[in-house]
């Protein structure tokens, strides 16, 4: 009996290293590596900045800097990697991970193979903090150390100019996606006129949002009279559609983002 299971055991051993399904290899593939030094391009701190290895998780956010230096919270980060989909045991411990301006999760091979190499890309002309809107002069293409171009970035001038910046940015930094958001127009609880057709006909009242939205978003809107809650879709400051006109804008709103 015992003869038979441990031949078993073996046979399926043996098997599993035939297909090559040890679990050796794919935790090493899913562990990111610390960068021996840490630096910054951008202002951005991103996975890609702080890991060798981050892979498709290269561009999530993990923090900013605004100085020469940063300072963030290792156990923070490994959270931010966690919720990325990787692991980062943290195997010296570390508290704190110190993150020094300079090139932008570029390793030094890269930097020397790109060394003089420039890229035209869109940048801030301006520090701007956050909240603030990019005005058309705001931004400006401008040539660019080519490793310092990494990741999604802003090809269209008219993409960046209205939006609200998300986190600030600082002088001569590439505009990226992940620094701007849709402008708000509509804040909570502030009144706001909802319009809609029915049956040819356009009827409109006035309620209090529940919710800040941008154009395009869809908030809730209390009715006074009946205190029910309505979906409309924001057009404008202080007023939102509902009904299949809303439908038809946040359609359009979603495709236009894309």
């Amino acid at each position: 009996m015992h003869r038979s299971v441990y031949m078993l055991m073996l046979t399926g051993a043996a098997a599993l290293s035939l297909l090559g399904l040890t679990a050796a290899p794919v935790q090493a593939q899913d562990t990111l590596v610390l960068k021996a030094q840490v630096t910054d391009g951008d202002g951005r701190i991103t996975l890609g900045d702080l890991f060798d290895n981050a892979g498709p998780a290269a561009d999530v956010v993990v923090g900013t800097r605004v100085g020469p230096s940063a300072v963030l919270d290792a156990g923070e980060v490994q959270g931010r990697v966690r919720q990325a989909g990787q692991s980062w045991p943290n195997p010296q411990g570390l508290r704190r991970i110190i993150v020094s301006a300079g090139a932008d999760g570029a390793s030094a091979t890269q930097i020397r193979a790109e060394a003089g190499r420039t890229k035209e890309v869109l940048v801030f002309t301006r520090a701007l903090s956050a909240g603030e809107i990019v005005a058309p002069t705001d931004v400006a293409w401008q040539p660019v150390q080519a490793h310092l171009t990494g990741g999604s970035l802003i090809s269209d001038p008219e993409t960046a100019i209205g939006k609200t910046v998300r986190t600030p940015v600082r002088e001569g930094g590439v505009v990226r996606p992940g620094d701007l958001t849709a402008p708000v127009v509509v804040r909570r609880t502030e009144m706001v006129k909802v319009s809609w057709q029915l049956n040819g006909i356009s009827l409109s009242m006035t309620g209090p949002s529940q919710k800040d939205g941008a154009i395009g978003d869809l908030i809730l809107v209390q009715n006074p009279q009946s205190k029910k809650l309505i979906e409309a879709v924001v057009t404008g400051p202080g007023s939102a559609a509902a009904g299949d006109t809303a439908q038809n804008l946040r359609a359009r709103a979603l495709y236009s983002s894309r």
